[in-house]
């Protein structure tokens, strides 16, 4: 096998975040569901006999050691692979959203590697790596829609009921790690339990604000005024959003049968009606240890 073309790295929507408390590293204490999208990157991988790792972007430019180059050099590493892969990179999902675009081309390309230079590392020991790169790769790896614990890192895999979602990306992005400092976050939600979440997964933010809620949303609408003119353009369809992860994009489910109205979008906006994945769509490419 010398090449790998048209692999799939999706998107994730967080259904609800609370941040339940901080731990003494700095680290906070959240809880989640991530639920996987099919608005997706797209990555192609040729295998270089010299060892290198290269990279080509195929639309927008990316910085030099983005996540796909940090995965691969990260896959040598562990596993004293002499070879080398060229990377080509098509980006579709936005950066600085919140809806983990950086972290699922790194899981991606660990898939995509591991198959390519034949590693045979199993999910787990993938997995271990990923975490290494951020806290959100384990999930893409783990080719589930999950319920999220710690710091990211906890997953219990969940099967939730097909849905449509309208994703709104402002032009604005925002710095993850402005939110998390910002003195005005709140820290202290109470904890949820899996239950009460399946119990009624997509109620929105008005008629169910306990899970319809993400706790950095506040700080983001103050530090992004593009969240809530967002948030607004939604209202304005009928529908009630809330922020994924750390924004900007936000999103409301979609009801069977309500249709939004595109020549409102704003120019600055980018819109996306997306469906959930059942299952990621390199599930099976790493065997289990379990």
């Amino acid at each position: 096998m010398q090449s790998l073309y048209d692999i799939p790295a999706p998107a994730k929507l967080n259904q609800f975040l609370r941040i339940i408390g901080r731990r003494d590293d700095g680290y906070h204490l959240l809880q989640s569901v991530f639920m996987l999208i099919d608005w997706c990157d797209i990555l192609h991988f040729e295998r270089r006999p010299d060892g290198k790792i290269t990279r080509e972007d195929l639309n927008w430019p990316l910085p030099e050691e983005d996540l796909s180059t940090r995965a691969a050099r990260a896959l040598q590493e562990a596993t004293g692979c002499k070879e080398g892969a060229h990377i080509g990179v098509a980006k579709s999902v936005p950066a600085q959203a919140g809806m983990g675009g950086g972290s699922s081309d790194a899981a991606s390309t660990l898939l995509a590697l591991n198959r390519l230079w034949n590693c045979k590392l199993s999910l787990q020991a993938l997995s271990r790596i990923g975490l290494s790169l951020g806290a959100d790769v384990p999930f893409f790896l783990g080719g589930h829609h999950a319920w999220v614990e710690g710091i990211g890192e906890k997953l219990t895999p969940l099967q939730l009921p097909k849905a449509d979602f309208l994703v709104v990306k402002p032009d604005a992005g925002l710095d993850t790690r402005l939110i998390f400092s910002d003195p005005a976050l709140k820290r202290d939600s109470e904890p949820a339990i899996i239950s009460g979440f399946a119990a009624n997964a997509f109620g929105n933010t008005q008629s169910n604000p306990g899970f319809g809620r993400n706790d950095l949303q506040a700080v983001a609408q103050k530090l992004c005024p593009g969240v809530t003119q967002a948030l607004d353009w939604l209202a304005k369809q009928g529908l009630s959003g809330r922020m994924t992860g750390s924004g900007s994009a936000v999103f409301a489910h979609l009801p069977q049968g309500v249709i939004w109205d595109a020549a409102t979008v704003p120019n600055a906006f980018q819109v996306r009606q997306c469906s959930s994945l059942d299952v990621h769509p390199l599930h099976g490419w790493a065997t289990s240890d379990s």
